[in-house]
């Protein structure tokens, strides 16, 4: 790793969020400068309003901001991996675009994150004074629920987007649309620790939402039998010594 190389990622999937990219950037900059050397990947994810514009814009502005970006969209799993990907700083962070995760934790989670390494490969933030509506928290609960239920992750909240792990565990997960929902069961199946954060919840900045936790019920059932085969299959690989 060069010495000018970023230390920190942050990865922020969009799709249509043009008015809430410029406020979430600032904001970003504000937790981390002074503190870690950092770049700000944003995935456009086949973004159909003024997001790309407005990203171009702010590149103009800010140096160490990046932008991927997906011809049509491929989804918010997709979008996280193409960022990871694209990455140069060995400590990624995750946030959603629309302004709900509060970039001012981001310290937080870094830190846990390091005071763990390596046996910690990934912090969830777990939100508290959740800002969506009752019937969205419903199904947030009856989602974390059952998830919990099936693949006992310890995790009471795994659709906030805000996490920080380390960018060569995460590469080294199995991918599949979806994955996002599941990290924190994944990265275990790694031999990795969870640490959590408690980070408060705000209200969307603008728009609507384009990313739903469970908007295609079926195909998270059917993602939810494919990370409990995973982790069942999942064999610890020999030490081996020679003579």
């Amino acid at each position: 790793m060069n010495a000018n190389d970023p230390a920190v990622a942050v990865v922020v999937p969009v799709r249509n969020e043009a008015g809430n990219i410029a406020p979430l950037v600032a904001e970003i900059a504000k937790a981390l400068e002074g503190q870690w050397r950092f770049e700000v990947i944003y995935v456009d994810d086949g973004s159909s309003d003024g997001s790309a514009a407005e990203l171009k814009r702010l590149m103009g502005q800010y140096p160490w901001l990046r932008r991927v970006r997906h011809l049509q969209s491929c989804g918010q799993s997709a979008a996280v991996r193409s960022g990871v990907a694209a990455a140069r700083a060995p400590l990624v962070v995750t946030l959603d675009g629309d302004g709900q995760n509060d970039p001012a934790f981001i310290p937080a989670l870094l830190r846990a994150l390091e005071a763990g390494a390596p046996r910690i490969g990934l912090v969830a933030g777990q939100r508290i004074k959740r800002k969506s509506g009752g019937f969205k928290k419903f199904q947030s609960r009856i989602a974390n629920a059952v998830r919990g239920a099936v693949l006992r992750d310890g995790t009471r909240d795994t659709g906030c987007g805000l996490k920080a792990f380390r960018r060569e565990v995460f590469l080294r997960l199995p991918y599949f649309d979806g994955l996002h929902r599941f990290l924190p069961a994944l990265v275990k199946r790694e031999g990795c620790e969870i640490g959590y954060v408690d980070v408060i919840d705000r209200p969307r900045g603008s728009g609507v939402s384009n990313y739903g936790m469970w908007d295609r019920l079926w195909v998270g059932i059917l993602d939810l039998a494919g990370v409990w085969w995973l982790i069942r299959r999942k064999r610890r690989i020999p030490e081996v010594s020679e003579d």
